[in-house]
């Protein structure tokens, strides 16, 4: 279990919405599979906050709010969907070999009515030119 001290200050990264797909991602997070994330920038700008830097390190919470790591930046790129590589797609740890079907994937958490509703849109849709956050990160420290 991560300490109080260990995660004091740091902030929370979640992945998902709670429930099955949070899990999924945190269990992958911890076993490894997971090195990536794809978040898209509307969603900073919307919340305005401010993009990860190289370094930055945040406390992975599961379904139910538990710290169960901390992660460090290792890498940031904003690029347009239409740009995200297979590198990218495989180290986000989902299972996906191909580009196409990460994007298929992600569109369908991106045109979810969840996703929607945080964005306040409830028509949001992306396309190639929609600009991504592709970050890495690397677990410094497991509970």
């Amino acid at each position: 279990m991560l300490s109080p001290d260990e995660i004091a200050g740091l902030p929370v990264e979640e992945y998902g919405f709670p429930g099955s797909l949070r899990d999924e991602l945190v269990s992958a997070i911890l076993d490894g599979r997971k090195t990536a994330t794809t978040s898209l920038l509307v969603q900073y700008k919307l919340a305005e906050d401010r993009l990860p830097a190289v370094g930055e390190r945040g406390v992975v919470v599961d379904s139910s709010g538990r710290p169960v790591c901390i992660t460090e930046v290792t890498e940031v790129r904003v690029v347009p969907l239409g740009d995200v590589d297979a590198a990218h797609a495989i180290d986000e740890g989902e299972g996906y070999q191909a580009v196409s079907d990460w994007r298929v994937g992600h569109e369908k958490f991106w045109h979810s009515s969840d996703f929607r509703a945080v964005l306040r849109d409830p028509t949001f849709a992306v396309s190639d030119s929609t600009e991504a956050v592709l970050v890495r990160f690397r677990v410094s420290l497991r509970s």
